[in-house]
């Protein structure tokens, strides 16, 4: 099957990334749950790309585990700024190219620190965003973090 052409997908391509292209029916506000369970796979292993946003406006991208939240208090602690909030979907569309939903951290528009919680590096493979709804690719955490150059941290909480 031949994955849509995304900047995510140019990305993994011209750094010669070995991945697997899975489709779903997407649902709004369905979240990893969803394609989790279009998948059949732990949603644990489901990553979320978040775009994220200081209290100066500088935003980041955030790697989660499906069922985890990230703790913006710890966020904000580690970064050493007084808020961390979710960016609004128009500013994580402006500064990712993508459309919220399908945010992918590969092929951004704008070049943005990315953060990942650590744990992510324990599991064998991960489904992350290709780059557009309803569309995740399977891929080895370690070939993430040899890409994307993530700080490491700790700010998971319970979903």
């Amino acid at each position: 099957m031949k994955p849509p052409m995304t900047l995510a997908i140019r990305e993994l391509q011209n750094a010669d990334i070995a991945f697997t292209i899975h489709l779903y029916e997407y649902q709004d506000k369905g979240g990893t749950k969803r394609s989790a369970s279009e998948l059949q796979v732990d949603e644990h292993s489901v990553i979320k790309t978040l775009i994220m946003e200081t209290d100066k406006k500088e935003c980041f991208v955030i790697l989660m585990h499906g069922d985890a939240q990230v703790s913006t208090k710890e966020m904000a602690r580690l970064l050493a700024v007084k808020t961390v909030s979710p960016a609004s979907p128009a500013v994580a569309d402006k500064h990712s190219g993508y459309q919220v939903g399908g945010t992918s951290p590969f092929g951004t528009k704008r070049k943005m620190t990315v953060y990942m919680e650590e744990t992510i590096l324990d599991l064998p493979k991960i489904y992350i965003n290709g780059g557009k709804r309803g569309f995740l690719v399977g891929i080895d955490p370690k070939d993430v973090q040899r890409l994307l150059h993530p700080v490491l941290v700790r700010v998971a909480t319970p979903a």
